[in-house]
């Protein structure tokens, strides 16, 4: 073989090995809900579009995720005033394109990522939620992680000293080396200062276990933590990661005055 036909193969044989150590990776951010906890502030606009130092909300998960090189493109699931958002952002944010997917009722996280599940295309997916603001992220690292261990899902977490505030999100159990063995939804009493977010890291099988998530009763729609618990059920490996030195979920009109008073702080509770 000549020698160009040798650094050709070469680099074919380079290419196909980058594209098995990194598939397409595409980002999904969920922003169909209207947020009701938020009141007359998200009366008019969905919550997602509420202005935070200068950025909508939103922006902050649209950073992250364009951030990231390996995503191909973005992927976001609407609802509740779901013009507002396309004709803000349109169909490219910083280099990514962007897709959009109608939520018709606001049914929930797990209902939300099953709307998008075509668009997904069975590639791993980076979720965000449109209404958290990560600071200071370590979604590259996580991704660094997640590809080298060969894991099924890493849940992104953060350090919180307020237990009354996990009940708001998830709490984890794990065992060595950060393995999630239980995840518990708006638990009533937490156990430990580890606050679940929805920055997590999915292989595009996870779909297989949306029909297998149960109900919850109180609320009536399925729970992303539930979701997650049926592949760790099935054997998959499930890990957490402190994703942010800051984690802002904002609920409450007070919540939103609290946080823009104090911004920014490493857990806008203390």
């Amino acid at each position: 073989m000549c020698k160009e036909g040798s650094q050709i193969t070469s680099l074919k044989a380079t290419w196909y090995e980058s594209r098995r150590e990194h598939p397409v990776l595409k980002a999904l951010i969920l922003a169909g809900g209207r947020g009701k906890r938020m009141e007359e502030l998200s009366e008019y606009e969905n919550k997602c579009m509420l202005n935070l130092h200068g950025k909508r909300l939103i922006e902050y998960s649209l950073d992250n995720a364009a951030s990231i090189n390996e995503i191909s493109e973005i992927v976001i699931v609407v609802g509740y005033r779901a013009e507002s958002i396309v004709n803000t952002f349109g169909t490219n944010f910083n280099g990514k394109r962007i897709l959009y997917v109608i939520q018709k009722e606001q049914r929930g996280l797990v209902d939300a990522m099953e709307c998008a599940r075509d668009y997904i295309q069975g590639a791993d997916f980076f979720l965000f939620l449109a209404d958290e603001v990560i600071i200071g992220g370590r979604h590259k690292q996580m991704l660094d992680v997640f590809d080298r261990e060969k894991l099924f899902c890493v849940c992104g977490v953060h350090p919180q000293p307020s237990l009354e505030m996990i009940k708001r999100t998830y709490a984890v159990i794990s065992g060595p080396e950060s393995r999630i063995y239980r995840l518990i939804e708006k638990p009533r009493k937490p156990f430990n200062p580890v606050m679940g977010t929805g920055n997590i890291l999915f292989r595009g099988r996870i779909f297989d276990y949306v029909d297998l998530t149960p109900i919850n009763p109180s609320r009536g729609e399925k729970e992303l933590p539930d979701l997650i618990q049926c592949a760790i059920d099935d054997g998959e490996v499930v890990k957490l990661f402190d994703v942010s030195d800051h984690y802002i979920n904002v609920n409450s009109p007070e919540e939103w005055k609290m946080v823009e008073s104090r911004w920014p702080v490493r857990n806008h509770y203390d």
